[in-house]
């Protein structure tokens, strides 16, 4: 892991002497490398990898995740894909969507965001929208610190059933014991066994 996030920090580095003073997009790592020339070029340190505008509790940004703890954002058809639907991870994790096709969204169930008419996300956690992204590859991070269930969904095609669930160290809160006003997704059990249900798996 490590030894990748090194490699890709050096090829960084070297792409940055050509264009000194200009950030570099590393956005395949966890963070955004800065150079700046002053005579040469020096590297002043890591940053969070923001955004490039848009979105609320969260961070849009322009290249793919590394595949761990990432979810594809797709259409196929007459289907509309979040995948995995359902993902396990620890409180404290980033997870990045990326937008493999079409136009779509990663927006939590909390009354009043993105047009959510309910809550189904643990009482103290930050809800998140990324608005609709439609550039094939761009990509939304936030950072999930609250335990519990979190169901979510893509504002174009809530109605058509393109939702997901997340759970953070164990199931809780207003998610648990039904499933979203529009559609299921995998039980908080399953996904916590599985630690990823597929959009195939749940729909074969």
């Amino acid at each position: 892991m490590f030894g990748r996030a090194t490699s890709r920090l050096r090829m960084d580095i070297l792409l940055s002497l050509e264009v000194l003073g200009l950030a570099v997009d590393c956005s395949g790592m966890r963070r955004r490398t800065f150079l700046t020339g002053i005579g040469t070029a020096s590297l002043i340190g890591l940053a969070g990898c923001g955004g490039n505008g848009g979105g609320d509790g969260g961070s849009p940004t322009d290249g793919g995740g590394d595949g761990e703890n990432t979810v594809e954002m797709r259409t196929d058809g007459s289907e509309y894909i979040f995948d995995p639907m359902g993902l396990f991870v620890e409180s404290g994790t980033t997870v990045t969507w990326v937008n493999a096709s079409g136009a779509h969204s990663s927006t939590a169930y909390a009354d009043g965001n993105g047009g959510a008419t309910v809550t189904r996300i643990p009482q103290d956690a930050e809800p998140w929208n990324s608005e609709t992204l439609s550039e094939e590859g761009a990509t939304f991070e936030h950072t999930f610190d609250v335990a519990g269930t979190y169901d979510y969904f893509c504002i174009p095609h809530k109605t058509l059933g393109m939702l997901g669930r997340i759970v953070v160290d164990e199931p809780g809160g207003p998610a648990e014991g039904s499933m979203p006003p529009d559609g299921d997704v995998p039980e908080s059990d399953t996904i916590v066994d599985q630690e990823a249900v597929g959009w195939d798996e749940f729909h074969g």
